[in-house]
């Protein structure tokens, strides 16, 4: 009879272990899904003010043709784009035709003076902010996770219930780690 406790003691605890294990998971693959979250909004946002910032722009410098095109082509690559490594790629392009647009306005004294313009590259600015943090909070929720996966024994419990590895969100491209130039 004592074996039997004993033993059903160990089952219970074993069975607590693993189910605290699995819910540390999951908890941080539900963080994972709302950092990821969190970074779709901020884009979302820069790429609803980006056509604003354009108009504005093209209100001045109607001649930079391959600006404003750049611009759309790229803004429109980055809504397309599903996976963080195509995401973060996209936007790196979305952000190099963006200092292209901005380096056009610095040639434009009465543009830079445009209260609507200096009020779009103020939340630009901002968005730019906000993204670069909710960047790096999703980068920390994915190192957090991945390692779990790869620990064991927890890897154990991630292997049972196909937790998968998540992809940083990081610019591939030296160039594009540069932060974009917001001039007043």
């Amino acid at each position: 009879m004592v074996p039997l406790l004993v033993f059903l003691a160990v089952l219970v605890v074993l069975g607590l272990i693993v189910g605290a294990m699995y819910n540390g998971l999951v908890q941080l693959k539900v963080r994972a899904d709302s950092a990821w979250s969190d970074i779709d909004v901020q884009l979302k946002r820069r790429h609803d003010l980006i056509p604003n910032l354009v108009e504005t722009v093209k209100g001045y410098a109607a001649h930079e043709k391959g600006t404003f095109e750049n611009v759309a082509r790229y803004r429109s690559a980055a809504m397309a784009a599903t996976s963080a490594e195509d995401r973060a790629q996209a936007e790196g392009q979305l952000t190099q035709a963006l200092r292209g647009l901005l380096a056009v306005a610095e040639s434009y004294p009465e543009l830079k003076a445009n209260e609507q313009f200096i009020s779009l590259q103020q939340q630009l600015a901002d968005l730019e902010d906000a993204l670069q943090n909710s960047r790096r909070y999703y980068n920390a929720v994915v190192r957090d996770l991945n390692t779990r996966i790869q620990s064991f024994p927890t890897n154990i419990i991630a292997g049972m219930f196909n937790f998968q590895l998540r992809q940083f969100f990081e610019i591939s491209d030296p160039t594009e780690r540069a932060v974009p130039a917001v001039k007043f």
